[in-house]
């Protein structure tokens, strides 16, 4: 009976497939680009609903003075979106965590609370995602910075001005030191004093080499002198101190990696009891005793976070 079932079906699909797509297909529509004035932009439901909400979003956030997703703190990352935009991001991330949530702890009281606790753990995710995303920023920009001031001292020693050489930097030099370059040239167009934006540079990517040479510039554009040669020695040195940048990054990959694990272990071993025996934790959430517990255990665990960050974290 199941296989006549199933014949029927596929007999019904094939009567289908021929009278609406062979016999009489339907009609060809014209692209909707084909049909628009010139200059006339379509705009798609989504796209309305989409720009509404952000409209809405952006009036919600626009009174608070600190934004914890600022226009500043997403260029910084290298995240070209408004802040507006990106909440909306937000917003799907702690839906997509609640429903992970949800599906680990299905079928007890643990789907409710993981499903809450996800959910609302999704700004501190994204953050601490932004945050990854602009270390690792401000670390290639350490790294470019040694052939970055090479390629300012050659530009110097061929006759360029040093505004000029700056923005030659801006234009060949490899991103995110292009990005920040360019950025300094149009704060120097605007208006401000070429050493204020080598410092305001320095300080947003939290360079101290970067502060240095800027420093160098400044005392150079004061007194005067050979600028191509002192940047070439500044990039000498900063080229030095790369290296054993990189000799103790190596160095401590084993304690940075032990930390990483006995940071995640408990909580893939949590996770996987939840799915095998979720019966198992149920009596952390039906005592105050066990709500007790489980807040110990995360401020214990985010203590010895930070301790082992601080730990592995070498810095000279």
């Amino acid at each position: 009976m199941t296989i006549f079932a199933v014949g029927a079906v596929c007999v019904l699909l094939a009567l289908f497939v021929i009278v609406f797509l062979v016999i009489a297909p339907p009609p060809k529509r014209v692209a909707i680009e084909r049909r628009l004035a010139p200059g006339t932009e379509h705009v798609s439901a989504f796209r309305k609903a989409t720009r509404r909400a952000t409209e809405v979003i952006e009036q919600a956030t626009a009174t608070q003075e600190r934004r914890m997703f600022s226009s500043e703190r997403l260029e910084l990352a290298g995240i070209r979106t408004e802040p507006s935009g990106f909440l909306i991001i937000v917003f799907a991330v702690a839906a997509v965590l609640g429903l992970i949530g949800v599906l680990i702890g299905f079928g007890s009281l643990w789907a409710v609370v993981l499903g809450v606790l996800l959910a609302a753990a999704a700004p501190l995710v994204v953050s601490a995602f932004i945050t990854i995303l602009t270390d690792r920023r401000r670390a290639r920009f350490a790294d470019q910075l040694d052939d970055t001031l090479q390629l300012v001292a050659g530009n110097l020693r061929a006759g360029h001005g040093l505004l000029q050489a700056v923005d030659s930097v801006a234009q060949h030099a490899d991103s995110p030191t292009s990005e920040e370059f360019a950025r300094i040239v149009n704060e120097t167009r605007i208006g401000r004093d070429l050493g204020e934006a080598l410092a305001g540079t320095a300080e947003r990517m939290r360079s101290d080499d970067f502060s240095w040479a800027a420093q160098a510039i400044q005392i150079n554009r004061e007194t005067g002198g050979n600028l191509g040669e002192t940047l070439q020695r500044t990039a000498a040195t900063i080229r030095e101190r790369n290296q054993i940048r990189r000799q103790v990054k190596a160095l401590s990959a084993e304690g940075r990696l032990s930390a990483i694990i006995l940071i995640l272990l408990p909580l893939f071993v949590v996770a996987g009891v939840l799915v095998l025996r979720p019966d198992y934790l149920a009596p952390f959430v039906e005592s105050p005793l066990g709500w007790f517990a489980i807040i110990i255990a995360i401020v214990l665990m985010a203590v010895g976070t930070v301790w082992m960050s601080a730990v592995v974290r070498v810095k000279f």
